[in-house]
């Protein structure tokens, strides 16, 4: 077809909402959109998206296939205070997501754990660094989809699932030898949406409070109570972490939910000073995490603004990253 036109009938002419929409489109790739260098990607800079369909299958040959060649190598990383290499012989990682239920029929725990230096090896001992206890890791995966293969042995960068009773928590150092290293803690952002929930059949006390209690942990939501009553409210993201939230008290513990959702969209914690009654109304709330530490919920900007001017000794941490 080299130096030939195309056949009229091959000719497409945009309609004006067709070409309208491919300048959208076009300026939508400029705008956000970044030039691809792999310098970029390797120094973590840049993140390349993939596009396709896991129910289908379509790409996901292509994305694991280019995840592979994309992927940077195992970085070194700060853990109290120094840099640790990956090929450091002192095996250490962390806990960065834990899921229950993995397996409906054996209700199992899985803590989810990246080796950053040294070499795991099924049935060594480590050593807790929160809790400064000692445990043998006997029962470690790996898992692709719905299959689950036992881990012999894993290097830095691997991910593997821990058999968790109940020990480990989010942000968790795990380390052999005695020195308490303790990595970074990961980065939690603030909830923006809050509820006050509730079991609709009190004969499932139980239950309820078990799922609230492990998907807490896991993440899914975080969990306040009011200082007087103990009343339950969960904080979320978004809208959708409510819906999971729901789901899978539904079908993983039987416990069906009733929301009261609140107008209330900015969390605080109060890291310097003290909270009084004075300080407080219906736009401006105190409930304490799961920790035991004082937060305050703010109806908007606007309030927490006024709240900060008229308070100015009390310190607010918008993250738990900067709490002790």
């Amino acid at each position: 077809m080299s130096g030939k036109s195309l056949p009229t009938a091959s000719k497409k002419v945009l309609q004006d909402f067709e070409k309208e929409k491919l300048e959208e489109d076009i300026m939508l790739l400029e705008e956000a959109g970044n030039e691809f260098t792999m310098e970029k990607v390797q120094s973590g800079q840049l993140t390349p998206v993939f596009f396709g369909s896991a129910l289908s299958s379509f790409g996901v040959q292509s994305f694991l296939d280019n995840f592979v060649k994309l992927a940077a190598e195992p970085q070194p990383r700060k853990a109290s205070g120094e840099l640790i290499q990956p090929e450091s012989d002192t095996f250490t990682g962390f806990i960065f997501k834990i899921q229950a239920n993995m397996n409906p029929n054996h209700r199992d725990r899985i803590a989810f754990f990246r080796v950053c230096s040294g070499k795991f090896e099924r049935g060594m001992e480590i050593m807790h660094s929160r809790t400064g206890k000692k445990m043998k890791l006997s029962q470690s995966h790996s898992f692709f989809a719905s299959d689950r293969e036992t881990v012999d042995t894993a290097m830095p960068g691997d991910i593997i699932g821990l058999y968790d009773s109940g020990n480990f928590q989010v942000g968790d150092t795990l380390v052999t030898g005695s020195e308490r290293l303790v990595y970074e803690e990961m980065p939690m952002f603030p909830p923006e949406r809050f509820a006050k929930i509730l079991a609709k059949n009190a004969l499932k006390h139980k239950q309820y409070h078990k799922g609230i209690a492990q998907l807490v942990q896991e993440g899914t939501i975080q969990l306040y109570k009011t200082p007087y009553f103990e009343d339950f409210i969960i904080g979320a993201v978004g809208e959708l972490q409510f819906q999971v939230f729901e789901y899978r008290m539904k079908n993983e513990y039987n416990v069906d939910i009733e929301f009261t959702h609140m107008t209330h969209e900015l969390a605080r914690w109060v890291t310097k000073g003290e909270v009084t009654d004075k300080m407080l109304d219906s736009r401006k709330m105190l409930v304490h995490d799961q920790q035991g530490r004082p937060v305050i919920l703010f109806e908007n900007e606007f309030t927490l603004r006024y709240f900060q001017d008229k308070y100015p000794d009390l310190k607010l941490s918008t993250g738990w990253e900067l709490l002790e």
